[in-house]
């Protein structure tokens, strides 16, 4: 603003120098005036320029107001920025976490998905498995079934090759109705082996069938070469639903057996041939004699019980192990599997198992037992039915 007077007074003094120069000629009078007007003038000019100094002083202090608000305004923008900014990159982190987490939760979703998706189909696996194990099984017993007339046929032939016995086949059973399986000849008499299998997978009414095949034994009976003591020869993984085995029906007894118990019977029944007749046994001899084939018929069925219990125990435990073991522990134990052999000791037909040898063995695994210092077990087996069938 004071440059502004300044430059108005140098003006007003140029204008004042020139008009003296102009006027130089003219009367003092003249120039006086004329000075005064002049004056007059720029008094009147000083005057409006002051008035313009104090309008344009009270307009810089307000632009100076308005710079400072501006520059306050400024600062607060700027600040306001740098919220802004860091709102941003708040925002724009948060949403990449959110992003990551989404991606995680997805995969961790889909990595679900498949699990559940594998468990179901390794579900379905071991139920099929499972299913196709019992389909196995049942067709393996229906195998069984379907070979068991056959096989107790060509069983009962060979223990009758290896003791010298008579064995008579149906087209060859003397009477020309109700002709049974098998029969063999010992001591003159007629003895009967009769092999039943269940006619379906129900095992339920196979005991009921049983019975019914006992009475139906009745028609040999009448003849009076035929032994009073007949056979029904059943398959040995029939015998958990079989809860009696020995049938009293007054003419006539009814044993229930197993394949594997046919060698001790017919041995026993060989013993009785070497007494010249039944009726010339003392009592104690002839108790001796059913108590010995008791003993042998109890024994076996036992042990096929004993050997069914535990067959299903050694099934289980594979079942569970091949389910739970680790799958690298499971290959391993695969492979020594397939490298592992079994070498029971071979049966030879001419060299007899004597019982000297086995209870000279015995000795030893007794012997071997208390070196090594191995407590010994008390084993307690419970079964379906325990009772322990006599042969009357």
């Amino acid at each position: 603003m004071e440059y502004i007077l300044v430059l108005i007074i140098s003006i007003a003094i140029v204008t004042f120098v020139l008009t003296k120069q102009k006027h130089k000629n003219s009367s003092v009078e003249d120039r006086n005036l004329e000075l005064e007007k002049n004056l007059s003038s720029k008094e009147e000019i000083i005057n409006n320029l002051q008035s313009k100094k104090e309008v344009l002083e009270v307009r810089l202090a307000e632009f100076e107001e308005l710079k400072t608000e501006n520059t306050i305004i400024k600062e607060r923008l700027k600040n306001t920025e740098n919220e802004r900014n860091d709102i941003k990159t708040k925002n724009t982190t948060h949403e990449n976490n959110e992003e990551a987490r989404n991606e995680a939760l997805r995969k961790s979703l889909e990595q679900s998905n498949t699990l559940q998706k594998s468990l179901n189909n390794e579900k379905e696996r071991l139920n099929d498995e499972r299913v196709q194990e019992k389909e196995q099984q049942m067709l393996d017993m229906k195998r069984l079934w379907v070979q068991h007339e056959k096989d107790v046929e060509s069983h009962i032939r060979g223990i009758c090759k290896d003791y010298l016995l008579k064995y008579i086949s149906q087209e060859d059973f003397p009477y020309p109705r109700n002709k049974p399986d098998n029969t063999i000849e010992i001591s003159d008499q007629l003895i009967i082996f009769d092999a039943k299998s269940p006619a379906s997978d129900d095992l339920e009414n196979f005991p009921k069938y049983i019975k019914t095949q006992t009475e139906s034994l009745k028609k040999y009976s009448q003849h009076s070469d035929v032994k009073k003591d007949m056979y029904l020869v059943i398959p040995s993984n029939t015998l958990k639903v079989i809860h009696q085995y020995t049938y009293n029906l007054g003419d006539y007894y009814v044993f229930v057996i197993t394949k594997d118990s046919l060698e001790p019977i017919i041995r026993s029944l060989i013993k009785i041939q070497e007494f010249e007749s039944v009726e010339k046994l003392s009592p104690e001899d002839r108790d001796d004699i059913c108590r010995i084939i008791g003993k042998f018929a109890h024994t076996t069925k036992r042990r096929i019980q004993i050997d069914q219990f535990f067959a299903e125990e050694f099934l289980e435990t594979l079942k569970k192990a091949k389910t739970q073991l680790p799958e690298e522990i499971l290959k391993s134990v695969v492979e020594f599997e397939g490298a592992e052999k079994l070498n029971p000791p071979m049966e030879k037909r001419n060299k007899k198992i004597l019982v000297e040898n086995l209870a000279s063995k015995k000795i030893e695994l007794d012997k071997e037992i208390e070196i090594r210092d191995i407590p010994e077990i008390e084993a307690i087996i419970t079964f379906k039915d325990d009772k322990r069938d006599k042969l009357k």
